[in-house]
């Protein structure tokens, strides 16, 4: 496996995309930061230039942040599983081709994730007008939302490596990050139903966001047990099917 992690890993970094996309990440967090500071400056009465405001554009985005994974998952998950016939008869087992890819993707993006919530808060201490809650608050909302995220990438790594087009893993997303707890909340007058909307991610992505919004935003382990359960399902049921998935 070690063996295969490199020469992914070797891959994976010799490609421009993951590079190209990065750059387009942080780009976009600096220019909505410009934004705000100079519309702050040209305005006195503008509202939106504070930091709590810019912090709650990465709160509230957190499907856009899913979409982003998606787009990092396929540089490993895309044309590259053309090679998956090669390598499995140089004798490299299903199980590593899984675990490897997911690995490499996975820590890409995660580093990207932590590079961007760190320019963000340097960005919106030295930028705007705020206080120590802001930050505190943007952290800790950081931190509730990581589950889900983190759900989302395993969700697609899954999808991907089955070859499910990119389409309809974003319409599962979706579904899933955007649609459930709306679908749900047409059924809370049935019994039980109530329970189950509450813990719907789209409703724990919004909770959190009003949570931030509101300064009441505080670690909350249904994110985590949501999280956790979305992903632990994904990767078994991704991981059986995989190993006896027919490779053309």
């Amino acid at each position: 496996m070690i063996n295969y992690l490199k020469s992914e890993s070797y891959r994976l970094l010799r490609k421009k995309g993951p590079h190209l996309t990065s750059i387009i990440c942080f780009a976009l967090i600096a220019a909505a930061a410009a934004v705000l500071y100079f519309s702050g400056q040209a305005d006195p009465n503008f509202r939106y230039a504070t930091s709590k405001f810019f912090y709650s554009n990465a709160i509230g985005a957190g499907i856009m942040i899913i979409i982003v994974g998606l787009v990092y998952n396929s540089f490993l998950t895309g044309k590259d599983l053309t090679l998956m016939k090669q390598s499995i008869s140089f004798g490299i087992s299903r199980n590593t081709i899984f675990w490897s890819k997911l690995i490499l993707t996975l820590s890409y993006f995660l580093l990207i994730c932590v590079v961007g919530i760190i320019l963000m808060a340097a960005l919106g201490e030295n930028l705007f007008a705020g206080d120590n809650q802001a930050i505190r608050n943007f952290l800790l909302a950081c931190v509730n939302m990581a589950p889900l995220v983190l759900s989302g990438f395993f969700l697609t790594h899954t999808l991907k490596m089955l070859r499910v087009g990119d389409v309809y893993i974003i319409i599962v997303l979706f579904f899933i990050f955007v649609l459930s707890g709306n679908m749900l909340r047409v059924f809370q007058p049935i019994s039980g139903l109530n329970e189950l909307y509450k813990y719907a991610p789209n409703t724990l992505l919004n909770d959190n966001l009003m949570g931030f919004l509101d300064d009441t935003v505080r670690f909350d382990y249904k994110y985590w047990c949501v999280g956790i359960v979305i992903s632990v399902i994904s990767l078994l049921i991704g991981a059986k099917k995989f190993a006896n998935k027919n490779i053309d």
